[in-house]
């Protein structure tokens, strides 16, 4: 191992460099761009043996990955925002061709009005298009989680986004582990398609139109309709929750080091009240545990590190003895709330013993979110469950409205 203070977008570039990608797909946008800038200079001094393809789009970006990918070569690319809803047609092709892509996502707010820093809408908004999608808490659980995203996507074949808080984590510096390559390589062998159909002596459409029903091939074999594609795919995304688990005890085996599998924990053995939450902000809540915790209150913390798939069983299982859970949210699914506040609300309901579920929405276009206000938000949510309240809306978090808002 080699200790290094870097940012997140370095330790992203670091991981693909380590799982030896062979083609980068790269358009710039804030704040990612660095993960490929730094991966560009490598290509160029020949430190990275890959192809890095300088395209004019982000729908571009994920179309290289997908070709690459196609004819099995391990790809790589990544992006923010707008550049994420932009290739967002590719990202469904991607996840339905059932391609080992890995993707990075340094979180930012979506336009419009126009916002370069940090939120998880971006994410959020593709959360449905088949793809694993995996959250990490900090710059050395961004190494750890893109290298551990290969072994899933090529188990698994599906794709893998790894999400990280932009500026919040791209862009700050913190030491980060980075193991050496062989290890890594005895960790993550290289990357066969057991699927590849180009071959340039019988060229063939790859993905062509599929009929609702199963059908016979050229062969006699019955081959899926497209129900029983989506039913394979969502199969293999439930088969990811024993497989996430796996591939991160088989890491720390490795390197010494767990992000936890599907979900991480603090002070939560005890916990009457679990605070819950994606990203960085789940560091931040453990401060506001602890300062709580001083107080007398037996608070917890429960991190999300996989949303996709959603960890059902897992999330009833360590919230069963909880009597509030209250989840913080950088998203909104627009005229219902926060995303993981409803998914987590759904996942108890049919939960024998399950808490409370309160919601508050924080940090929408890089809004301060400081441990004061987080502790704030949560004395008044034990305060109103205390007074027998069990449902109520989403609190904003460090809202300021008065009165009318102009929109112009």
């Amino acid at each position: 191992m080699t200790t290094v203070v870097i940012t997140g977008n370095d330790a992203a570039a670091n991981a693909a460099k380590l799982a030896r990608v062979q083609v980068i797909a790269a358009y710039p946008i804030t704040p990612q761009s660095p993960v490929v800038e730094q991966l560009a200079a490598w290509v160029e001094s020949g430190e990275l043996p890959a192809e890095f393809v300088a395209v004019e789009s982000e729908h571009s970006a994920m179309t290289v990955c997908i070709g690459a990918s196609t004819v099995g070569a391990r790809a790589f690319t990544a992006t923010s925002a707008n550049g994420l809803a932009y290739m967002t047609e590719q990202i469904w092709w991607a996840a339905g061709a059932r391609l080992p892509i890995v993707m990075c996502v340094a979180n930012r707010a979506m336009a419009a009005p126009w916002n370069v820093l940090n939120d998880q809408q971006d994410s959020m908004s593709v959360r449905d298009a088949g793809w694993v999608q995996l959250y990490c808490r900090d710059n050395q659980e961004i190494l750890d989680t893109t290298v551990q995203a290969y072994r899933i996507a090529e188990q698994l074949h599906v794709p893998v986004m790894v999400c990280y808080d932009g500026f919040l984590l791209s862009h700050t510096v913190m030491p980060v582990d980075v193991p050496d390559a062989e290890r890594v390589d005895a960790f993550l062998p290289p990357f066969t398609q057991p699927f590849t159909v180009v071959d340039t002596d019988d060229p063939r459409n790859v993905g062509p139109v599929v009929i609702a029903e199963p059908r016979d091939d050229a062969a006699g074999i019955t081959r899926p309709g497209y129900m029983e594609i989506r039913a394979l795919h969502n199969r293999a995304l439930h088969d990811a929750l024993d497989f996430i688990p796996a591939v991160d005890a088989e890491w720390a085996a490795a390197t010494g080091r767990s992000s936890g599998g599907l979900t991480w924990e603090y002070a939560l053995d005890d916990a009457e009240i679990v605070l819950v939450a994606a990203g960085s902000i789940g560091m931040q809540l453990t401060v506001t545990a602890d300062e709580l915790r001083a107080k007398g209150v037996r608070v917890g913390v429960l991190g999300g590190r996989a949303y996709r798939p959603y960890p059902v069983e897992a999330l009833r299982a360590k919230l069963a003895n909880a009597k509030l859970a209250i989840v913080f949210d950088k998203a909104m699914s627009y005229g219902y709330g926060g995303p993981i506040c409803n998914d987590l609300r759904a996942a108890l309901y049919p939960a024998e013993s399950r808490p409370a579920v309160f919601g508050a929405i924080c940090g929408l276009g890089g809004r301060d979110v400081t441990p004061a206000h987080l502790a704030e938000t949560v004395e008044r949510a034990i305060a109103d469950f205390d007074d027998g309240v069990r449902e109520r809306a989403d609190e904003w978090v460090n809202l300021h409205l008065s009165g009318e808002v102009d929109a112009s």
